[in-house]
């Protein structure tokens, strides 16, 4: 079995920014000001990060199983194509990442669990349907982030209900990052960059609303998000001006990566900017893998 044939198939540069989502939900749900940590609270979140992470997995290689096709033309070195692993057993993989990602969200609650089974149909749907749609495929890519920052936020129960709406900052952010990847591989997608980058200008007007009516420090906050809008700004704005498959790709690959600034922007905020550099830390460790596998 090639063990590094599946484990270029999961995307692990991805799956660290999956991560991070859980622990921005964690923080922004109150876990981190309100000082009761103990062992139980420590089990459900590392439930949590190996929920996100096999579920986000499984999504990755089922993006792929449905991908053969396409890729046998346009991208024959990816890893079912090239015969790195088989179609069956990517098939196999990826079902058995989801059962895992589902039975260890249960673990925690039935909420964390109804929300890893709804993470895992979006995922399909968008897998198998929703990608070839031109509104429909970022909006379903971008529940599935909003769904995973809900998934941490349900290490308490039940959920806040005034945070629930911050679920919809994920969801512009990954349909802008989705945006970006449409035709990837040809180029020639200008306007859906310059698309992109207004819902990067309008996720920055909804960290302010959520300075304004939430506990919610925006001192601490400034510098994670500083670096997230500046490093997608210039990344679109590259890709804009060299409409090309190389700066597209770069594009995207940054879009992803810097959710992890993004994630410690919300835990800075609603935790302290000591916690938010420690999500931060995340960030060179996706970019080492981002090197050693691939991101798009």
């Amino acid at each position: 079995m090639q063990w590094s044939g599946f484990i270029q198939l999961i995307r692990p540069a991805n799956i660290v920014t999956a991560m991070s989502d859980i622990i921005a939900g964690v923080a922004i749900a109150g876990l981190f000001t309100l000082n009761f940590w103990n062992q139980d609270v420590v089990l459900d979140l590392c439930l949590l990060i190996f929920s996100t992470s096999c579920l986000y997995g499984g999504g990755i290689v089922f993006n792929d199983v449905f991908d053969i096709e396409e890729d046998k033309i346009h991208r024959p070195e990816r890893v079912i194509p090239s015969g790195k692993v088989s179609l069956k057993q990517a098939k196999r993989f990826g079902v058995l990442l989801f059962l895992f990602g589902i039975l260890a969200a249960f673990g925690v609650s039935i909420l964390s669990g109804g929300l890893a089974t709804g993470i895992t149909l979006l995922a399909l749907l968008y897998d198998k349907y929703s990608k070839h749609h031109l509104v429909m495929g970022p909006l379903n890519m971008g529940a599935c982030r909003g769904a995973n920052l809900l998934l941490g936020m349900s290490i308490v129960q039940p959920i806040p209900s005034g945070f629930l709406w911050i679920g919809l900052l994920p969801i512009i952010f990954v349909a802008a990052i989705t945006l970006t990847a449409q035709k990837e591989s040809q180029g020639k997608n200008k306007r859906a960059i310059m698309v992109a980058m207004a819902l990067d200008a309008t996720i920055v007007a909804g960290i302010l609303l959520i300075s304004r009516y939430f506990n919610f420090s925006l001192k601490s906050a400034s510098i994670f998000i500083v670096l997230w809008y500046g490093v997608n700004f210039l990344a679109k704005l590259k890709a804009i001006r060299h409409n090309h498959p190389i700066a597209i790709k770069k594009a995207v690959k940054t879009g992803v990566l810097s959710l992890i600034p993004l994630n410690a922007s919300y835990v800075a905020g609603f935790g302290s900017i000591y916690l938010g550099l420690a999500t931060l830390c995340l960030l060179p460790l996706s970019i080492y893998l981002a090197k050693k596998f691939a991101v798009t």
